[in-house]
């Protein structure tokens, strides 16, 4: 089975998720980057050298954020042609309203968390990384912003037919689970929890 992992930059599948760490799974990489060495180099509103249907799945990971907002649809629906009828995506980004939460109580410069690269502060997490950014990483910079009910929706909206997101305030973060066909909510549920063990909640 092929997994499109979309934005990689330096990571592999053994950094995605568990379920995607079988050799049943071939990883294609894709990054707008050419120095990462992904498979594929193109960005998420141009994806015309992947094939249409190609995929089995789709793992993006803190990168649907870069894109600006009128961009969001055109990359969504890039996501949905490029599985197959079966296919589903996989998509993760910062959570605005756990974010929005901490700068209403006016600590925009204050760490949210700390990550392998540092404290992580709610201004980071709304535009981008400054640190990558201050050392020309400027692909780092965040152009837009999704809540649950948007992500959900722009997704159903790109034409998938079922969608599963959950929200991790205390991580910041949203995920959702897109199928391109429509299946029943417990049967989504079901097909979710192979991947996102936390799909239950």
């Amino acid at each position: 089975m092929k997994l499109l992992h979309i934005g990689c930059g330096p990571k592999r599948k053994d950094q995605t998720l568990p379920a995607f760490q079988s050799d049943e799974w071939q990883e294609v990489r894709f990054d707008i980057d050419e120095g990462v060495e992904p498979d594929i180099i193109g960005t998420m509103t141009d994806m015309s050298a992947v094939q249409t249907g190609s995929m089995d799945a789709l793992f993006s990971s803190h990168n649907v954020e870069h894109l600006y907002p009128h961009e969001v649809p055109v990359a969504f629906g890039k996501f949905h042609r490029v599985l197959n009828s079966d296919g589903f995506a996989i998509i993760t980004c910062p959570d605005l309203q756990s974010v929005a939460a901490l700068i209403a109580e006016d600590k925009l410069l204050d760490p949210a968390y700390v990550s392998p690269a540092g404290p992580i502060t709610p201004l980071d997490i709304v535009f981008g990384h400054r640190g990558s950014m201050q050392r020309g990483n400027l692909y780092m910079a965040h152009h837009v912003g999704f809540t649950q009910t948007v992500l959900a929706g722009t997704l159903r909206a790109a034409g998938f037919g079922a969608v599963a997101t959950i929200r991790r305030p205390e991580k910041f973060d949203l995920w959702a689970f897109a199928m391109k066909r429509s299946v029943a909510g417990d049967d989504l549920k079901l097909e979710a929890r192979k991947y996102l063990n936390f799909v239950a909640a």
